[in-house]
């Protein structure tokens, strides 16, 4: 007996010493790490292998960001609503909700090893910069991370590109009415904006492929571009942005090629009011009988006054059709795609390594990206264009756009169209591809542009046109061919189309005669005479800008149809307001833009061009004394020019490339982003190297 316990002990001591030779080969090698800092404090990181390249990017965005990495992935742990309150608790709900940490389980088995081992070295290196910087740890018991806390984030990211926020929002505000009262909703004049344009050599003067990455983001928080550069000795070099958080550049330019999303909105949610048991509230209506609600109890902690935390318990509620929440009007269900999909951070991982259009074709194929129209374009003269989306086959003789009454099997949704199914198109004769949230099928010349009747009707997309998408039209009419200067005049057109695009007809604005209305004679020739541009220096831009939020707030609060004529009534008291408000703030009604719409980060306060809509966008909310802050539109701006033998890249970012206000690099391209200038980047090593400012490896 004590030679069987004996001979026990010592395989468990073979397999304790197994499993830590395999942890020790597991680990990165933080001297085979380099991170190379330019003057713009953009980190350009090398690694022997892209695990390694990972840890180095997890490092360097922790050195700029750590804040807001951690806040993407503390409700994966249930944490967030201990730091942030009911805030926060509401994205902890979401992971139960959603089983975010079952998909992840259930579909890491899926993921093929060399995407996770990208994901394994970022995490290395995220737990490593918070064992050596604990003060900086926002909540305890948060680090470390694990692969499945990862995947578990990644799956709530996905949910959020998915719209699933939207759906919760209209349920949880009880504003889905059922069936019998059920109206259409429609979303013209809102939504999330950016723009994407391609040139090959059929259209531009001097031969070169022209592609314009151009996101309109958030300028701050979770979803504000970072900019990185990542290169290995396995064949990764890529540059370009990145959200908290993920772990490789999602929008750029490798040496071969380059893309960049834009936001797109074809039908991916289904909405189903369920039929409950009157006799017995844990059963729904199914196939003709009365099924079993899946129902589990949760407890959140959650931050109130004082920093006191409290348990909240909540029902999580599945049907067939996924998730259920219960509101005043009924019990419903929604299906997402992303209830069953992590692989994006694969798709994107392959689109990096692609080296030609047919390897980043592949990867197009794995479908992982949940939604974004994708525009490309690389070194041999090719453009693309696809509205990628992971759309669910439905049964075409249901309207799946309305809330669907969710008592049959038949309208379980299980399938996802492939990619040959998705609108798209590779170099179109005119040499340009165009998409500013607009239409799919409106994204080259008229003559070759794809037809909505080709696709499956379920696919529903909402966007038609946009001021951004008339506008390029009107200028793009201008140019039999285009120069590099014309590209970025283009680019930073900050002018609305000739007639203005809106629900309801604007344009009457410009029929107003000044004389009629004396009281405010001086503020309607301003707006007669404007020339509906948004510069800095633009008098008539300021007026506008505080005209369109009042004659908003008239539309909607007197309950305007879609397409119905404004009344000259209700210009008249928008502009009454927007007087009031001049007069109040500014003194006077004659201001330019640049004095009410500001750019500010720390001390420096800036005038921004741009309004709400033009190519060249700025999103701006109230800050002090009347003025605006511009807190969206334009963000990362990547503009490149792809020739035979080179990629040549500039870019752009909204204020600087990190987060902490004691950083150089916290304004330093604030004056470059307002007077539309650039930065000079590469992928060449020897001269990213030979202009170093700061040279160093992790945990150095």
């Amino acid at each position: 007996m004590l030679k069987d316990m004996l001979m026990y002990r010592y395989r468990i001591l073979i397999l304790f010493f197994i499993f830590f030779s395999f942890a020790l080969e597991a680990q990165v090698n933080t001297n085979n790490i380099t991170i190379v800092r330019d003057k713009y404090g953009v980190p350009h990181i090398y690694g022997i292998t892209d695990k390694e390249a990972a840890y180095g990017l997890a490092w360097a965005h922790a050195e700029d960001d750590f804040s807001t990495i951690q806040k993407t992935f503390l409700p994966a742990k249930g944490l967030l609503g201990r730091y942030q309150g009911i805030n926060g608790a509401v994205l902890d709900y979401a992971v139960e909700l959603l089983r975010c940490r079952e998909v992840a389980k259930r579909e890491m088995k899926n993921l093929p090893q060399e995407g996770l081992q990208v994901i394994e070295g970022y995490l290395e290196g995220l737990n490593a910069y918070a064992k050596k910087y604990p003060k900086k740890i926002l909540v305890k018991n948060s680090f470390p991370l694990s692969t499945h806390d990862y995947l578990t984030g990644l799956n709530l990211m996905l949910h959020l590109f998915s719209d699933t926020g939207d759906v919760l929002g209209q349920l949880l505000g009880n504003n889905i009415e059922p069936i019998q009262d059920l109206n259409g909703v429609d979303n013209i004049g809102g939504g999330i904006g950016s723009n994407a344009f391609a040139f090959n050599s059929n259209k531009t003067l001097d031969g070169k492929t022209y592609l314009n990455v151009n996101t309109h983001q958030p300028l701050e928080g979770p979803f504000s571009w970072y900019e990185a550069h990542v290169n290995s000795e396995d064949g990764w070099n890529m540059l370009g942005g990145l959200f908290p958080g993920l772990p490789i550049p999602v929008i750029g330019t490798n040496e071969y090629l380059g893309w960049t999303h834009t936001y797109n909105y074809p039908d991916i949610n289904d909405i189903y009011q369920l039929i409950v048991n009157p006799d017995n509230e844990n059963q729904y209506m199914l196939d003709g009988e009365w099924k079993a609600f899946e129902k589990k109890e949760i407890k959140i902690l959650v931050k109130i006054l004082f920093g006191i935390k409290v348990n909240v318990k909540r029902d999580i509620i599945w049907s067939v059709y996924g998730p259920v929440i219960k509101n005043k009007k009924g019990y419903f269900s929604f299906y997402t795609p992303s209830l069953n999909n992590i692989s994006a951070v694969e798709q994107w991982y392959k689109m990096t390594k692609a080296t030609n259009f047919q390897e980043f074709e592949s990867a197009l194929k794995l479908l992982g990206i949940p939604r974004f129209n994708i525009v490309y374009a690389d070194r041999k003269d090719n453009i693309f264009y696809m509205s990628n989306a992971r759309l669910s086959v439905r049964d075409k003789s249901q309207d799946w756009t309305k809330l669907l009454l969710g008592d049959t099997s038949s309208l379980v949704l299980n399938a996802y169209h492939p990619y040959s199914d998705l609108p798209k198109f590779y170099n179109p004769k005119s040499g340009y591809i165009f998409n500013t949230n607009n239409s799919p099928f409106n994204a080259t010349s008229k003559s070759e542009n794809l037809i909505e009747d080709d696709f499956p009707i379920t696919f529903k997309f909402r966007e038609k046109e946009n001021n951004r998408s008339l506008r390029f039209m009107e200028l793009i009419d201008n140019y039999d061919k285009i120069t590099y200067e014309d590209f970025k005049t283009i680019k930073y057109d900050q002018k609305y189309p000739k007639e203005i695009f809106y629900r309801n007809d604007l344009n009457s604005l410009f029929n107003l005669q000044a004389n009629k209305y004396p009281k405010y004679k001086e503020l309607i020739s301003i707006l007669l005479n404007w020339n509906k541009s948004g510069g800095y220096n633009n008098l008539g831009a300021a007026q506008w800008r505080i005209y369109f939020k009042f004659i908003r707030e008239e539309i909607f609060e007197n309950k305007l149809e879609i397409n119905e004529i404004i009344p000259e009534s209700y210009h008249i008291q928008a502009i009454e307001k927007t007087k009031k408000y001049l007069i109040k703030h500014f003194g006077k009604v004659d201001i330019i833009l640049g004095d009410l719409q500001r750019h500010i980060k720390g001390d420096v306060n800036l005038p921004v061009s741009g309004l709400v809509d033009m190519i060249a966008p700025a999103d701006a909310v109230d800050y002090k004394n009347g003025t605006l802050r511009t807190v969206g539109g334009e963000s990362y701006i990547m503009l490149l020019r792809y020739s035979e033998e080179d990629v040549e890249i500039e870019t752009i970012i909204p204020y600087g490339n990190s987060k902490n206000p004691e950083s150089p690099h916290y304004t330093d391209q604030m004056l470059m982003f307002i007077n539309k200038k650039t930065k000079t980047m590469t992928l060449d090593k020897e001269k990213i190297f030979r202009d170093a400012v700061r040279i160093y490896s992790p945990n150095q």
